[in-house]
């Protein structure tokens, strides 16, 4: 699956190597995942993993590529890996499935495959179920309820529990639903919901795992610091100009999958711009796309929507950040 487009990776080892090293960044945060909500988020990267990898295996063989070199390059496994974490641990199998599948065939293989997909495939397969089943892709589980494994079982395949027990609406869906009942700010963060968050130190786990893959020069500072230095800057001027009804800067960064997209989902080498200027550009754009659908938009979360409008605008991006050739105009 050789690319004419970027990032011009034409060697599967270093494909191998880059994606094997951002699936062990992203091991400290299931781990905190699973420490702080249950096993939930194992089920559901263990069948996004065995989804794309069947997925892949039949295209693969449709196409009359070679499997073996594919398969073992980890990329279809690094999408799983992705889209299972921001999927809700509460979330029956059927729904790990379909997005699999999207991800896998539409935003990955109708493009080409690796290298030549122009959208963030996990992004895309998120996007598709949060729009098609709302219900079930806002609620995770809640941090004050004990799960059983067996209870978390029931949920999983048959989608059957005592569901409102342990569902929660996340800290950033609560405080846009609580604003529109005419609350403030300070109400809102008063509340338990808010004050002690869990979610908090998975996102820091994110954190730490992205700083392992700046200091293993898998990525770049340019697109993690432009994203969090401009949604701490937006956030903050909302904030300052009008106090009771933004929250502060700290709420955006430490709420919803902000370091998982800093560090995992804005960086993809393939659906993001290749020239440092065009990463800040890209990033400064998708930060604040994310607080605007954050705070104006009908859904809780912005990432995927953010990240999928600004793929649209990589070519373009590119093509006007590329440093001029020595002795051209």
């Amino acid at each position: 699956m050789i690319s004419n487009q970027s990032p011009f990776v034409q060697d599967t080892t270093s494909v191998s190597y880059i994606m094997f090293l951002v699936l062990v960044a992203l091991i400290p945060g299931i781990l905190v995942h699973c420490f702080l909500f249950g096993y939930g988020i194992l089920f559901n990267i263990i069948t996004a993993t065995i989804t794309v990898l069947i997925a892949e295996y039949l295209i693969l063989k449709a196409r009359n590529y070679p499997v073996k070199p594919f398969l073992t390059d980890y990329s279809a496994i690094v999408t799983a890996w992705l889209l299972a974490v921001s999927i809700p641990s509460i979330a029956p199998w059927w729904i790990i499935v379909v997005g699999s599948l999207f991800s896998i065939i539409f935003a990955k293989h109708f493009y080409g495959g690796l290298g030549s997909n122009l959208f963030n495939p996990a992004m895309v397969g998120y996007a598709i179920l949060l729009i098609s089943f709302p219900a079930i892709m806002t609620k995770w589980p809640s941090a004050y309820a004990s799960v059983s494994f067996g209870e978390e079982l029931k949920l999983f395949f048959f989608g059957i529990s005592n569901y409102d027990a342990i569902a929660s609406a996340t800290p950033l869906d609560y405080l846009k639903t609580e604003l529109l009942l005419n609350k403030n700010i300070d109400q809102v963060l008063a509340e338990p919901i808010i004050k002690a968050n869990p979610l908090i130190w998975v996102g820091i786990a994110y954190l730490l795992g992205g700083i392992f893959l700046i200091y293993k020069k898998i990525i770049t500072w340019h697109l993690p610091l432009t994203y969090l230095l401009t949604l701490f800057l937006v956030a903050s001027l909302f904030s300052l100009a009008n106090p009771n009804n933004f929250a502060p800067f700290y709420y955006h960064l430490l709420n919803g999958g902000t370091f998982l997209a800093a560090f995992f989902i804005i960086t993809d080498p393939v659906s993001g711009p290749t020239t440092p200027k065009g990463k800040i550009f890209f990033a400064f754009m998708v930060a604040m796309l994310v607080y605007l659908i954050r705070i104006f938009g009908g859904y809780p979360e912005g990432i995927a929507f953010a990240v999928i409008f600004m793929n649209i605008c990589v070519p373009l991006i590119d093509k006007l950040s590329q440093p001029k050739v020595f002795g051209h105009d």
